[in-house]
This record gives C-alpha cells, sequence and structure tokens, in this order.
C-alpha cells in the first residue's frame, strides 16, 4: 500500500487499489477488496447493497494511473509533477455485479500512446468472472498537489 500512495495522488476514502499484482512494461495487475462500510452502499441500494459501475470505473482508470506511474520512473521532476487525468471514456461494458466484500482484479494495458495522451485498456473480475471491460483515455498534465 506504500508504494501505491507514493504512486498516486488518491487518498482514503477515493482510493480503489489494495495492491500491485503484477507489472511490466505495458501492463499492470491490480487488485482491491471491496469494503462492506463503504458509504455508497448504504443507497446504492438498500437491502441488496451493489457497487456503482462508476466506481468500479474510478477502480480500472486509479490502475491505470498507476501503470503510467511505473511507467514514468525514470522521468524528470517536471513529469513527476504530473498526473494523468481522464479525458475519455470511450468504451464501458459491465458483465456482473460486484457485492460488498468481493475482490476486484484488474489487468490494464496500454493500448496506443499520442504525444501527452494514453489510451488504455481495462479487464476487471472478481472470482474468476467478468466484471467489466473499459477503455478509456489519460493525459498528463500539472495537478496542484497538497502535500502527503
Amino acid at each position: 500500500m506504500d508504494e501505491i500512495l507514493q504512486l498516486l495522488p488518491h487518498r482514503p476514502p477515493f482510493l480503489f487499489v489494495d495492491r500491485i499484482l503484477a507489472r511490466g512494461k505495458e501492463h499492470v495487475e491490480t487488485s482491491w477488496l471491496v469494503r462492506q462500510d463503504l458509504e455508497c452502499f448504504r443507497g446504492h441500494y438498500p437491502g441488496h447493497p451493489v457497487l456503482p459501475g462508476v466506481l468500479i470505473c474510478e477502480h480500472a482508470i486509479q490502475s491505470g494511473a498507476l501503470l503510467l506511474a511505473l511507467q514514468a520512473a525514470g522521468a524528470t521532476q517536471v513529469e513527476k509533477d504530473q498526473a494523468p487525468v481522464l479525458t475519455q471514456i470511450s468504451l464501458a461494458r459491465f458483465r456482473r455485479m460486484v457485492s460488498p466484500g468481493e475482490t476486484l482484479t484488474t489487468s490494464v494495458r496500454l493500448l496506443e500512446q499520442a504525444g501527452i495522451a494514453r489510451r488504455l485498456g481495462a479487464h476487471v473480475v472478481c472470482n474468476k468472472a467478468r466484471v467489466a471491460h473499459i477503455e478509456f483515455t489519460v493525459a498528463r498534465a500539472h495537478v496542484p498537489l497538497l502535500p502527503n
């Protein structure tokens, strides 16, 4: 978790990646234990809590940001002061609902790069069942961050 906190600007309660399981030059695999005490479960849906699709997307996008941060390990200080910012979600398909207490495993792969933009594809699974496939684009931008 310490490595993730060093690589991402996100912090709890809006940090949706717990572990980096595998990494390569153009891919990363992460996991996230969907905590039962997430605030969203109080209203989505009472009596039958379901993780909102937008949070599945955010988990995938944070995993993609980790891939880009790992790629930038040898970057200049100016590049390190930049963060990947979502510019487009071009595809989001959901196949299975996610309940509290389940663990998502996500594989993100670099699909294309052009200038400061990176198009990424993410496959999200839970208990060996496909949850979602998401394709999105991020661009590096200067984001003023507060010190940790």
